[in-house]
Protein backbone atom coordinates (compact mmCIF):
# COMPACT_ATOMS: atom_id res chain seq x y z
CA UNK A 1 0.00 0.00 0.00
CA UNK A 2 0.95 3.50 -0.62
CA UNK A 3 -0.13 6.65 0.40
CA UNK A 4 0.05 10.76 0.40
CA UNK A 5 -0.70 13.75 2.24
CA UNK A 6 -0.65 17.24 1.61
CA UNK A 7 0.15 19.34 4.39
CA UNK A 8 0.01 23.31 4.82
CA UNK A 9 3.37 23.48 4.06
CA UNK A 10 4.43 20.49 2.14
CA UNK A 11 3.61 16.72 0.93
CA UNK A 12 4.32 13.59 2.22
CA UNK A 13 4.33 10.21 0.59
CA UNK A 14 4.80 6.29 2.38
CA UNK A 15 4.50 3.00 1.59
CA UNK A 16 5.14 -0.56 2.98
CA UNK A 17 7.71 -2.67 1.12
CA UNK A 18 6.78 -5.67 1.29
CA UNK A 19 9.08 -8.87 0.18
CA UNK A 20 8.14 -12.08 -0.52
CA UNK A 21 11.28 -14.11 0.95
CA UNK A 22 13.12 -12.62 4.31
CA UNK A 23 16.21 -13.10 2.39
CA UNK A 24 15.72 -9.92 0.26
CA UNK A 25 17.47 -6.93 0.90
CA UNK A 26 15.05 -4.37 1.43
CA UNK A 27 18.16 -1.52 1.17
CA UNK A 28 18.18 -2.30 -2.41
CA UNK A 29 14.31 -2.20 -2.76
CA UNK A 30 13.08 1.33 -3.23
CA UNK A 31 9.14 2.03 -4.05
CA UNK A 32 9.63 6.28 -3.84
CA UNK A 33 11.32 7.48 -6.69
CA UNK A 34 12.62 11.37 -7.51
CA UNK A 35 11.45 12.84 -11.10
CA UNK A 36 12.88 16.12 -10.76
CA UNK A 37 14.43 17.76 -7.38
CA UNK A 38 11.33 18.87 -6.39
CA UNK A 39 8.74 15.83 -6.96
CA UNK A 40 8.54 12.16 -6.39
CA UNK A 41 6.52 9.37 -7.58
CA UNK A 42 5.73 6.01 -4.91
CA UNK A 43 3.53 2.93 -6.77
CA UNK A 44 1.22 0.57 -6.17
CA UNK A 45 1.07 -2.38 -8.31
CA UNK A 46 3.74 -4.14 -10.84
CA UNK A 47 7.52 -2.69 -9.90
CA UNK A 48 8.58 -3.49 -13.55
CA UNK A 49 5.91 -1.24 -15.31
CA UNK A 50 6.30 1.94 -12.40
CA UNK A 51 9.88 1.97 -14.03
CA UNK A 52 8.70 2.30 -17.29
CA UNK A 53 6.92 5.41 -15.77
CA UNK A 54 9.60 6.67 -13.75
CA UNK A 55 12.14 6.85 -16.57
CA UNK A 56 9.72 8.50 -19.08
CA UNK A 57 8.76 10.73 -16.60
CA UNK A 58 12.31 11.44 -15.82
CA UNK A 59 13.34 12.04 -19.81
CA UNK A 60 10.27 14.55 -19.94
CA UNK A 61 11.13 16.60 -17.30
CA UNK A 62 14.75 16.89 -18.73
CA UNK A 63 13.48 18.19 -22.13
CA UNK A 64 11.41 20.43 -20.64
CA UNK A 65 14.24 21.87 -18.48
CA UNK A 66 16.77 21.95 -21.59
CA UNK A 67 14.00 23.88 -23.46
CA UNK A 68 12.62 26.08 -20.77
CA UNK A 69 15.62 26.45 -18.07
CA UNK A 70 13.49 25.46 -15.21
CA UNK A 71 12.01 22.84 -13.48
CA UNK A 72 8.81 21.00 -14.39
CA UNK A 73 5.52 22.22 -12.59
CA UNK A 74 3.80 19.13 -11.05
CA UNK A 75 0.36 19.18 -13.11
CA UNK A 76 2.47 18.90 -16.23
CA UNK A 77 4.80 16.03 -15.32
CA UNK A 78 0.90 14.33 -14.27
CA UNK A 79 -0.54 15.11 -17.75
CA UNK A 80 2.17 13.54 -19.31
CA UNK A 81 2.61 10.30 -16.98
CA UNK A 82 -1.16 10.25 -17.54
CA UNK A 83 -0.97 10.21 -21.32
CA UNK A 84 1.37 7.73 -21.43
CA UNK A 85 -0.79 5.39 -19.03
CA UNK A 86 -4.00 6.37 -21.65
CA UNK A 87 -2.16 5.76 -25.15
CA UNK A 88 -1.07 1.84 -23.35
CA UNK A 89 -5.12 1.45 -22.82
CA UNK A 90 -5.97 1.72 -27.04
CA UNK A 91 -2.57 1.06 -28.81
CA UNK A 92 -2.46 -2.54 -30.36
CA UNK A 93 0.46 -5.16 -28.99
CA UNK A 94 0.40 -3.75 -26.10
CA UNK A 95 -1.15 -4.16 -22.48
CA UNK A 96 -2.73 -1.60 -19.76
CA UNK A 97 -0.23 -0.42 -16.94
CA UNK A 98 -0.29 -2.46 -13.86
CA UNK A 99 0.18 0.64 -11.87
CA UNK A 100 -1.35 3.78 -10.12
CA UNK A 101 0.96 6.33 -9.12
CA UNK A 102 0.79 8.71 -6.77
CA UNK A 103 3.15 12.36 -7.21
CA UNK A 104 4.04 14.49 -4.57
CA UNK A 105 5.23 18.06 -5.66
CA UNK A 106 6.06 21.60 -4.48
CA UNK A 107 5.98 23.89 -7.60
CA UNK A 108 4.65 27.89 -8.04
CA UNK A 109 1.12 26.48 -6.96
CA UNK A 110 2.42 25.20 -3.45
CA UNK A 111 2.23 21.28 -2.40
CA UNK A 112 0.53 19.20 -4.54
CA UNK A 113 -0.26 15.96 -4.44
CA UNK A 114 -1.50 13.92 -7.29
CA UNK A 115 -2.92 10.44 -8.26
CA UNK A 116 -2.75 8.93 -11.37
CA UNK A 117 -4.75 5.63 -12.53
CA UNK A 118 -3.59 3.11 -15.47
CA UNK A 119 -6.85 4.76 -17.10
CA UNK A 120 -4.83 7.43 -17.71
CA UNK A 121 -7.54 9.52 -15.53
CA UNK A 122 -5.46 12.00 -12.94
CA UNK A 123 -6.76 13.36 -10.07
CA UNK A 124 -5.19 16.04 -7.54
CA UNK A 125 -6.14 15.20 -3.57
CA UNK A 126 -5.65 16.38 -0.43
CA UNK A 127 -4.96 13.05 0.92
CA UNK A 128 -5.22 9.67 -0.24
CA UNK A 129 -4.43 5.81 -0.44
CA UNK A 130 -3.49 3.10 -3.14
CA UNK A 131 -2.87 -0.08 -3.12
CA UNK A 132 -4.10 -3.18 -0.63
CA UNK A 133 -6.91 -2.01 1.85
CA UNK A 134 -6.71 1.66 0.49
CA UNK A 135 -10.25 1.84 1.36
CA UNK A 136 -9.47 1.19 4.80
CA UNK A 137 -6.70 3.92 4.97
CA UNK A 138 -8.74 6.38 2.96
CA UNK A 139 -11.14 6.31 5.69
CA UNK A 140 -8.30 6.39 8.50
CA UNK A 141 -7.07 9.73 6.63
CA UNK A 142 -10.86 11.07 6.44
CA UNK A 143 -10.81 10.68 10.15
CA UNK A 144 -7.60 11.91 10.88
CA UNK A 145 -7.19 15.19 8.12
CA UNK A 146 -7.51 18.73 8.35
CA UNK A 147 -6.34 20.83 6.07
CA UNK A 148 -4.25 23.34 8.81
CA UNK A 149 -1.82 19.92 9.22
CA UNK A 150 1.69 20.64 9.35
CA UNK A 151 4.73 18.98 7.18
CA UNK A 152 5.68 17.18 10.70
CA UNK A 153 2.60 16.27 11.53
CA UNK A 154 1.33 14.65 8.26
CA UNK A 155 4.32 12.20 8.67
CA UNK A 156 3.06 11.06 11.67
CA UNK A 157 -0.22 10.42 9.91
CA UNK A 158 0.97 8.84 7.53
CA UNK A 159 2.81 6.46 9.57
CA UNK A 160 0.08 5.87 12.14
CA UNK A 161 -2.47 5.05 8.54
CA UNK A 162 0.39 2.95 7.75
CA UNK A 163 0.04 1.27 10.74
CA UNK A 164 -3.30 0.31 10.32
CA UNK A 165 -3.27 -2.36 8.19
CA UNK A 166 0.28 -3.56 8.59
CA UNK A 167 0.59 -6.97 9.34
CA UNK A 168 3.66 -7.84 11.09
CA UNK A 169 6.27 -5.44 13.20
CA UNK A 170 6.52 -2.50 11.00
CA UNK A 171 10.27 -0.99 11.33
CA UNK A 172 12.26 1.44 9.53
CA UNK A 173 13.57 -0.57 7.49
CA UNK A 174 10.40 -2.18 6.04
CA UNK A 175 8.62 1.18 5.37
CA UNK A 176 9.27 4.59 2.76
CA UNK A 177 8.72 7.87 3.40
CA UNK A 178 9.41 11.01 1.04
CA UNK A 179 9.17 14.43 2.04
CA UNK A 180 9.06 17.55 0.13
CA UNK A 181 8.69 20.70 1.97
CA UNK A 182 8.75 24.37 1.29
CA UNK A 183 12.61 24.38 0.51
CA UNK A 184 11.21 22.57 -2.81
CA UNK A 185 13.88 19.55 -2.18
CA UNK A 186 12.21 16.45 -2.74
CA UNK A 187 14.13 13.92 -0.66
CA UNK A 188 13.33 10.00 0.91
CA UNK A 189 14.00 10.14 4.36
CA UNK A 190 17.05 7.91 5.86
CA UNK A 191 16.27 4.95 7.95
CA UNK A 192 17.00 6.89 11.07
CA UNK A 193 14.93 9.72 10.61
CA UNK A 194 12.12 7.12 10.17
CA UNK A 195 12.84 5.57 13.24
CA UNK A 196 12.68 8.20 15.32
CA UNK A 197 9.46 9.24 13.44
CA UNK A 198 8.11 5.99 14.19
CA UNK A 199 9.15 6.27 17.77
CA UNK A 200 7.08 9.41 18.46
CA UNK A 201 3.94 7.68 16.36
Amino acid sequence: MALGIKARNGVVIASDKKVNSVLVDLDDYQKIQNITPSTGFVYAGMGPDFRVQVRNARKEAQKYYLTYREVQPVSQIVKESALLMQEYTQSGGVRAFGVSLLVAGYDDDGPQLYQVDPSGAAFGWKATAIGKNYVNAKNFLERRYSDDVELDDAVHIALLTLRESYEGEMNEHNIEVGIVGEDRIFRVLTPAEVKDYLEEA
